[in-house]
């Protein structure tokens, strides 16, 4: 499986993903910078957590716009399958590649801890060696990851299946409609979330639950 790993100025977790992404599929992924126009031909693209341009603006405002997220857009419209984590979602809603806003934190304050995290959809490249109802405990860390959209877009996501994964057990960090804490594209081919499963896949991270995530991700994409 080949990847590559759009980074800003201003993120912090693109080692954490690019680690992540060798240790399961055993291939480093691509870094790209964010000046850079052409991204390689690859099966993923993922844009990591952070704080690009300093979340200048709106969170993801800036990256948003720039030459790689311009390819990445085009890439995505050709059915290349894309994650976005943390700000990486911040960004692809910014794109326009997935609908809502990710608004500050309900309690007005950066929140860093472990939530529970629900599978609601096991069909996406991201889900598919999961099951509807598996719970992983999964870190976040974000200031602006209270996720927002208009009543009719928010029953679209769910009458379709395509909310992704849900805070559960009462661990909404940030008052997410509908505890909504991952969504995928009409396409099946873009997945937003605000939790960091990179964090969460070997036991020096203090367990390995979310590895299941990325072994989804290299069994889908190696048949």
């Amino acid at each position: 499986m080949k990847s590559a790993v759009i980074t800003y100025p201003g993120l912090n977790r693109e080692s954490d993903m690019i680690m992540a992404l060798e240790a399961v599929t055993g291939r480093a992924p691509v870094n790209v910078w964010h000046t850079e126009k052409d991204i390689p031909d690859v099966d993923l693209i993922v844009i990591p957590g952070g704080f690009s341009y300093g979340d200048y603006l709106r969170c993801g405002a800036i990256a948003a716009r720039s030459a790689a997220t311009d390819e990445l857009v085009r890439q995505a419209k050709r059915g290349v399958n894309v994650l976005g984590v943390c700000n990486g979602f911040q960004i692809l809603i910014e794109a326009g590649l997935l609908p809502g806003a990710l608004m500050r934190n309900a309690g007005l304050k950066f929140v860093c801890r472990t939530v529970q995290l629900r599978v609601e959809n096991a069909s996406t490249f991201f889900t598919r060696g999961m099951s509807v109802g598996d719970t992983v405990p999964c870190p976040v860390a974000h200031g602006d990851g209270n996720y927002f959209a208009a009543e009719e877009t928010v029953r679209r996501l769910e009458d379709t299946g395509r909310v992704v994964f849900r805070y559960t057990d009462g661990t909404n960090p940030n008052g997410s409609v509908n505890d909504i804490a991952g969504i995928v594209n009409e396409a099946g081919n873009v997945i937003g979330m605000m939790p960091h499963p990179e964090n969460r896949i070997e036991a020096l991270h203090g367990g390995s639950e979310c590895r299941a995530l990325f072994e989804s991700l290299l069994n889908q994409m190696s048949h």
